[in-house]
């Protein structure tokens, strides 16, 4: 309760607990903002070590959402829902069912879709017993696989940080390390081949690595992602697996000279940001540059058009190239002129 209600860090609108014991489903549903419009954002799957760490990370990762949609352009609020457990061992479709009379009892003000731990099949169970539901398969009415995008919105963040940096959007001889090649890093690494980066990758999951390594020898690995943020020679460093990737620790160690990765919640604590900044570190915004998915899983609740989403995406290079300006402007990081944006945004919204 605290958390919620204190404005720095709470200003969240609703947050729902939910159980359905035949199930075992314990599930944590925030909405940060419905400024805008509903709030959009994913279901996380994950074995949190405790409800309190649960709830902390969909309250953290709803009031990214609210940011990452206004930036996006969105006429959505931002919200998120977590459930609490290993996926791989309770995740049955009863329980899926059962989470989507959930979502649906809040009547429109949430729309889910599909985030960590979650699959497009999932959401076509989910949507069964709930119509606020996106990130469906092509064959039950949606768009599918929302990391296609995420991908390709990152790889404009990068371009864009580039352009800003070094004066060439192009990436070609760069060194890009990836730490995490999952639904959206794999993607990335493609986009990072074709136009002619050298890539480093690495992932918990070694089936992960292997399925980029067969298909492409030319990747170097690292071996695990402090080895990566110490490698010789590291241009940029993409954050694509959980959240808190940067931190006091890292950012002290990293080789890299822009930061642009996928992941949500990159900043261990916002006291991150300026130590980036003291070793003169480039950071992308995390919400601004991931927000490809985001963009398509909007577009289906309208008709989805790939090539109409992609458009959009493709945006995501001049707003980061808009926030790096408007840093330099006002004196601030990034991360900070990114909210100022978004903030603007929905400020305008409450008093319209």
């Amino acid at each position: 309760m605290h958390t919620l209600f204190r404005t720095e860090q709470g200003g969240h609108e609703q947050v729902v607990l939910c159980q359905d014991r035949p199930t075992g489903l314990k599930a944590v549903i925030a909405l940060h903002s419905t400024a805008l419009g509903p709030a959009l954002g994913g279901t996380r799957f994950y074995p949190y070590a405790s409800e309190e760490e649960a709830v902390a990370d969909a309250l953290n990762l709803a009031r990214g959402m609210s940011y990452k949609n206004a930036l996006a352009g969105l006429d959505h609020g931002g919200g998120k829902a977590v459930i609490i457990g290993d996926p791989e061992q309770i995740k049955t479709e009863e329980l899926l069912l059962a989470y989507g009379r959930f979502v649906a009892s809040l009547g429109g003000r949430y729309v889910t879709a599909c985030d960590v731990g979650t699959y497009v099949a999932d959401m076509d169970v989910v949507a069964r017993t709930c119509e606020w539901t996106t990130g469906r398969s092509p064959e039950n009415g949606g768009a599918g696989d929302s990391s296609v995008l995420t991908a390709f919105g990152v790889f404009q963040g990068m371009r864009a940080s580039a352009q800003h940096l070094w004066g060439d959007p192009s990436l070609r001889g760069r060194t890009v390390g990836i730490a995490g090649v999952g639904k959206v890093g794999r993607h990335l690494v493609e986009h990072l081949l074709k136009d002619g980066a050298h890539v480093v990758i690495t992932d918990v999951r070694a089936e992960s690595v292997a399925a980029i390594t067969d298909q492409h020898p030319e990747v170097a690995v690292a071996a695990d992602t402090e080895a990566l943020i110490r490698t010789e020679g590291l241009d940029i460093y993409a954050p694509c697996a959980l959240g808190g990737a940067l931190s006091d620790a890292s950012v002290a160690v990293l080789t890299a000279s822009i930061v642009c990765g996928a992941a949500n919640n990159q900043l261990a604590h916002p006291g991150v940001e300026k130590d980036l900044a003291d070793r003169r570190i480039l950071y992308a915004p995390d919400y601004v540059v991931n927000a490809g998915g985001v963009i398509q899983v909007a577009d289906e609740l309208h008709g989805f058009d790939f090539e109409r989403c992609r458009a959009k995406a493709a945006h995501i290079f001049d707003t980061t190239l808009q926030i790096f300006a408007r840093a330099k402007t006002d004196g601030i990081p990034p991360a900070a002129a990114a909210d100022r944006i978004a903030e603007h945004r929905m400020a305008e919204a409450r008093r319209g």
